[in-house]
């Protein structure tokens, strides 16, 4: 083969365009594969968004949102955790590649809708982490969950994890301060302003409280009370 110039006068090697090229296409695929998934977990949550409005009168998610990490954070992740930088150990090693983050309206409907998802068929849960159970020592809360959900290719079945965010409105609120704040600060944030977030924080856990007592009032006895996340002797997930 003849190398070709490129019009800076740089001569490349055929062989490496070829070997750039497949590189490009490959990593196009794996992360289509999690873009599929995703939009698969973004479907149910819709369906049950609506079929709960339908059956109940209420609608419980306020918002579905997706997002899908760059090839630079998934990059940054790689080298922060020294995972061999090839695609079947990032697949092995980096679980929330594709996300759904699901705002709901009350702490309960954040379980409830998770409980939802789980029982589904085809929704194998992974991993929980229950932030709200149990909050970080600055204040966020939230449940995460890393699911996997099967996507049907032209090439067969195939499953793909997802870390899918359940979380109330105040808890969507504080979070996204909390992230426009630290990056303001590029993480050095003063203590100051770290001591106002925690102080917000509980305020926006007792603003979630006091909503989800009104709401109950309102409704009835058909707003259960919120049930925290536990593990059964075979770690399968429920609520307790």
């Amino acid at each position: 083969m003849t190398a070709e110039p490129l019009d800076q006068g740089i001569v490349v090697d055929p062989r490496e365009l070829i070997r750039a090229r497949q590189m490009r296409d490959d990593l196009s695929k794996f992360l289509s594969q999690y873009r599929f998934g995703m939009r698969e977990i973004e479907t149910k949550m819709l369906i049950l968004r609506e079929d709960f409005e339908n059956d109940h009168a209420y609608n419980p998610i306020e918002n579905v949102e997706t997002r899908l990490k760059s090839v630079d954070s998934i990059v940054d992740k790689v080298t922060r955790r020294g995972i061999e930088p090839d695609l079947e150990s990032v697949r092995r090693h980096i679980l929330d590649i594709a996300g759904v983050r699901v705002t709901c309206s009350f702490v309960t409907d954040a379980y409830r809708m998770f409980n939802q998802l789980r029982m589904q068929d085809d929704v194998q849960v992974r991993e929980i982490k229950d932030y709200i159970a149990n909050p970080k020592a600055n204040g966020y809360k939230s449940l995460h969950a890393i699911v996997d959900v099967p996507v049907f290719l032209s090439t067969g079945k195939i499953r793909v994890p997802v870390e899918v965010q359940f979380r109330t409105i105040a808890m969507d609120f504080w979070a996204s301060l909390e992230h426009k704040t630290y990056y303001k600060y590029d993480k050095q944030v003063p203590a100051r302003i770290l001591e106002s977030l925690r102080d917000a924080a509980i305020t926006a856990s007792e603003l979630d409280e006091r909503m989800e007592r009104i709401h109950r009032e309102i409704h009835g006895s058909d707003s259960s009370p919120v049930r925290p996340l536990s593990l059964v002797e075979d770690d399968e997930p429920r609520l307790a």
